[in-house]
């Protein structure tokens, strides 16, 4: 969003009426912000009042016009009248602005309730209760409300996350459960109407990329090979025509995580690596390229390469991405048979990890890598 989105002139407008900020949550000078405000979605876009209150959370990203009218919305809710649903919707945003993410699906689920007819705020309640339901890790609902909530906003740019985001909760669902395979079908069958419907709904790149990758998800879920491989066939080729339009290697670069995935899928890592290189050499202070780079060498067999990216990688980098790295580096000593330096760099990685201020520290990741000590 900042590279397409945060540029566009037409947001000047606003300036009067919003004073903008953005916030580094890798950067642990940013933490006393992150105990008031957790993210746990990127991007995120929190509307607050003078007192620091939160009055409107959008989890996500967007086109211009999705943003403006996201900015419209947060502007009725400071200053706007109200009808109920619009103050129960207030009150869940702030809900999920504290981490209460149970609690505000519920009363996300309130204001979809008791919300009158053409209600402006629907969708975004719609998609803001999904993500709810997914972050409280209970996918057996959040895969019922989006299949449940998908018909009252299709043909809209919310479908997009209610579809996607239902999809992923759904095969996320254990195989005993009852209704898995219906949930599934259904989702399914949504996210593939609204990728279809791409060229008529408001919806940015990354948004139909989602749709690709939960679709691949899916039939990867179900064994089903050849469908899996034409999608991300039909992935990557709309990422590849969605690049060359970049202007910038800022722009270019927006769809760099996305391209590794599908290249990988694609067992292309050489594509990945190409491309990743590339952005290295344009965006040197970035340590996102050669993060990226360790998974694409390491599958190409390029394992000294793989270890090289990693240290370039360790030096830009700060923050709780800085474990991804540790991890991804240790996972190259074990493709190498260098269990001790596997095992010496997940040790890194957890005395990193529990160095961090508690609101950038994931006590959830720290266990799960003395687990894999344990295993070592």
């Amino acid at each position: 969003m900042r590279a397409y989105v945060f540029t566009d002139k037409s947001l000047e407008r606003y300036a009067g009426q919003f004073v903008w900020l953005s916030i580094d949550t890798e950067n642990a000078t940013n933490a006393a912000f992150l105990k008031a405000h957790p993210i746990s979605v990127w991007p995120t876009l929190l509307i607050l009042d003078p007192k620091d209150k939160v009055i409107f959370r959008y989890a996500g990203g967007g086109t211009v016009p999705q943003i403006r009218k996201l900015l419209d919305d947060g502007e009725r809710a400071a200053h706007g009248s109200h009808v109920k649903a619009d103050t129960t919707l207030i009150r869940a945003d702030a809900l999920a602005a504290q981490g209460k993410q149970a609690e505000a699906a519920k009363a996300f689920d309130e204001a979809i309730a008791e919300a009158p007819k053409g209600w402006p705020s629907l969708g975004r309640a719609s998609e803001s209760l999904v993500f709810a339901l997914l972050q409280s890790r209970d996918p057996q609902r959040c895969a019922e409300r989006a299949l449940a909530l998908y018909p009252r906003v299709r043909g809209t740019g919310s479908a997009v996350n209610v579809a996607s985001t239902g999809l992923s909760c759904a095969t996320d669902l254990d195989a005993k459960s009852w209704n898995r395979s219906e949930l599934v079908a259904g989702l399914e069958k949504a996210t593939r109407e609204t990728l279809a419907a791409a060229g008529t709904i408001a919806m940015s790149a990354d948004d139909r990329s989602s749709l690709y990758e939960s679709l691949v998800d899916a039939r990867d879920q179900a064994k089903d090979d050849a469908s899996a491989h034409k999608l991300r066939e039909e992935w990557a080729a709309f990422l590849e025509k969605e690049t060359a339009k970049a202007r910038t290697p800022d722009q270019r670069a927006v769809y760099d995580s996305h391209r590794l995935e599908v290249y990988l899928g694609l067992k292309q890592p050489e594509k990945a690596i190409a491309m990743l290189e590339q952005s290295e050499r344009d965006l040197p202070k970035d340590y996102n390229p050669p993060a990226r780079l360790i998974s694409a060498y390491r599958a190409a067999g390029r394992l000294d390469d793989a270890l090289a990216a990693s240290d370039r990688a360790l030096k830009l980098s700060y923050g709780p991405r800085k474990i991804g790295i540790y991890r991804n580096r240790a996972a190259v000593y074990l493709a190498k048979g260098d269990k001790t330096s596997a095992r010496k760099t997940v040790e890194e990685a957890i005395a990193y990890a529990e160095s961090l201020p508690a609101e950038q520290r994931s006590e959830g990741m720290i266990a799960s890598m003395k687990k894999q000590l344990d295993t070592m």
